[in-house]
């Protein structure tokens, strides 16, 4: 953990501002996203908003080789989809948007699924429980507490409805860099693991399977597939440790209740 950085109040406040910004691109891109939309489309939208309105740069472009601004993952892929002009979202589809966001040298990480046309209610539980999930870990984000907390709720959470949790990818540490320390794994034992301390910021992502935990990587290098093609959902946050528990930095505005 030699490279993790506390970060100050002006950087944290740096990090909000860019935090915000993401949040704001989801907002933009909620009416958008519907049937017979390509995942390029989608993709494009992005990159006109976060260059053009909001002055930022899309942060994943050009990292380790890869040409666009964020992931479209459709049913059965667990992360890192690429996004095509062939792929069109059809009606009982779910697909987890995945963008990063740079302003002021700092970096928003954050996902969202959408549910496409008439979905199935087993698609629809699996997608509303990961939300779950990812809360039961953001919840238990404190001075004090360990990595191992976070990942041991978010893992009891997902196989207590009936869920596998995907091992192989995990949270990160953030901020001028897009993957800094720790490592935020999505399972774990209590008490083990990194002591949390205010100033952290890291994501925190669980990616929860339908079926098995196992996992394959096509082709392409970069999508990440169900090796028994039952669906994935995902979602994520980037969030700050405070003093007496934890900030979301990417809140949207429809979870602001």
């Amino acid at each position: 953990m030699d490279n993790m950085t506390l970060k100050s109040e002006s950087e944290l406040q740096l990090m909000r501002e860019s935090g915000r910004l993401l949040a704001l691109v989801f907002a933009y891109l909620d009416d958008k996203i519907e049937t017979g939309v390509s995942t390029m489309q989608i993709n494009d939208w992005a990159e006109r908003y976060i260059v053009d309105e909001l002055n930022a740069r899309p942060a994943s472009k050009g990292q380790y080789g890869y040409q666009y601004v964020l992931n479209t993952s459709v049913n059965q892929v667990v992360c890192h989809g690429v996004p095509a002009t062939t792929q069109k979202l059809k009606s009982g589809d779910i697909v987890n948007v995945d963008i990063t966001l740079e302003k002021g040298g700092f970096i928003a990480d954050s996902s969202k699924m959408y549910l496409i046309g008439d979905v199935s209610p087993l698609a629809k539980r699996l997608v509303d429980k990961t939300y779950a999930a990812m809360w039961e870990g953001i919840r238990v984000v404190k001075p004090g507490a360990t990595l191992g907390d976070v990942g041991y709720a978010i893992q009891q959470y997902a196989t207590r409805n009936g869920y596998s949790v995907v091992r192989e990818y995990c949270g990160h540490g953030i901020g001028r860099e897009m993957h800094e320390d720790p490592q935020v794994l999505h399972y774990g034992e209590k008490g083990k693991g990194l002591e949390l301390r205010e100033g952290m910021t890291f994501t925190i992502e669980p990616m929860i399977n339908q079926g098995k935990a196992k996992i394959k990587t096509k082709r392409d290098g970069w999508t990440v597939v169900t090796s028994d093609k039952k669906l994935s959902a995902q979602w994520e946050h980037t969030i700050a440790v405070t003093a007496n528990g934890f900030e979301v930095l990417t809140l949207r505005d429809e979870e602001r209740i």
